[in-house]
């Protein structure tokens, strides 16, 4: 038993740790694509990619004969917010802050999610997992209070967005995992959630906003983008069918430790303090904490 523990656990830290990644990479790419166009332009772009995306994949990855009717309920219902309103927040944020900052900020979303799951799962983290989680949070925002030195007081209101997007991505977890237990499809919940986000998203464009479509090389980077978050989505929900939110939603909150090291590869960023060392070396531990629980 302790062996296939072991095992499931090592499965599940793999495949939270891709999601992080894809999310890391989507925050890492977004600047390019702003350089064509402001976020609700952007998102409106990069969201339908996605969902074309999975509409493709459909017919070799949902079985719609175990379909359940609830489940695609609560799955569209986190599309309402996730990745809709995420995506909007998370360029916005990007835009205003940079991506260090806003992936940081924005990565207090174990604490909500777990709070969340408290509520609509009755999922109680054990002591030790509860404490994990904290250092996760606490080491991340250890590296966001770095980060916001360099930033005007005038201009902290701007981190409300981050926050924001930390809030509804930790509150669609939970209603996913509710969806999950009657219909475990990682692809179905994230065909449906980003369908029903891209036609909110398009909807939104067409009678709010007529700004110009980008040109090629911008829609390009934000195809891009998109198909990378709508990995993340596939690979955190693929997690939240092996394993709670209490410990899926820490282990993908590392991505801020990702994004460090990508802005140095694709960026040149080398600013990376000694609190940042600090934040990166406390979330680990808190990692750790989570998994060994």
């Amino acid at each position: 038993m302790p062996g296939r523990w072991d095992e499931m656990a090592l499965s599940l830290l793999i495949v939270a740790l891709i999601a992080a990644f894809f999310f890391a990479l989507g925050i890492v790419l977004t600047p390019f694509g702003l350089r064509a166009a402001p976020p609700l332009v952007g998102a409106s772009i990069s969201v339908p990619s996605s969902a074309v995306f999975f509409l493709l994949l459909a017919p070799f990855t949902l079985d719609l004969g175990n379909a359940d009717g609830g489940a695609i309920l609560l799955f569209a219902l986190a599309g309402v917010i996730y990745p809709a309103m995420v995506t909007l927040l998370n360029f916005a944020g990007n835009l205003r802050l940079g991506a260090n900052l806003a992936g940081a900020l924005g990565n207090l979303t174990p604490l909500f999610a777990v709070g969340f799951a408290v509520l609509l799962l009755g999922d109680i983290p054990h002591p030790s997992q509860l404490i994990g989680v904290l250092a996760v949070c606490a080491g991340l925002v250890i590296m966001a209070l770095d980060r916001v030195r360099s930033h005007p007081g005038g201009a902290l209101w701007i981190l409300l967005l981050p926050l924001a997007a930390a809030l509804f991505r930790g509150l669609a977890q939970p209603v996913v995992k509710l969806g999950l237990a009657d219909w475990p499809n990682a692809f179905a919940a994230s065909t449906v959630s980003y369908v029903v986000s891209a036609s909110m998203l398009l909807l939104v464009r067409r009678t709010m906003v007529r700004a110009p479509v980008p040109r090629t090389r911008g829609m390009l980077w934000f195809c891009v983008i998109g198909i990378s978050n709508g990995l993340a989505l596939l690979f955190l929900y693929t997690a939240l069918t092996m394993g709670p939110v209490t410990t899926v939603a820490p282990v993908v909150a590392t991505y801020p430790l990702m994004i460090v090291v990508l802005n140095r590869a694709i960026h040149g960023d080398r600013t990376l303090s000694r609190a940042a060392f600090a934040g990166i070396a406390i979330s680990v531990i808190g990692v750790v904490l989570v998994l060994t629980a």
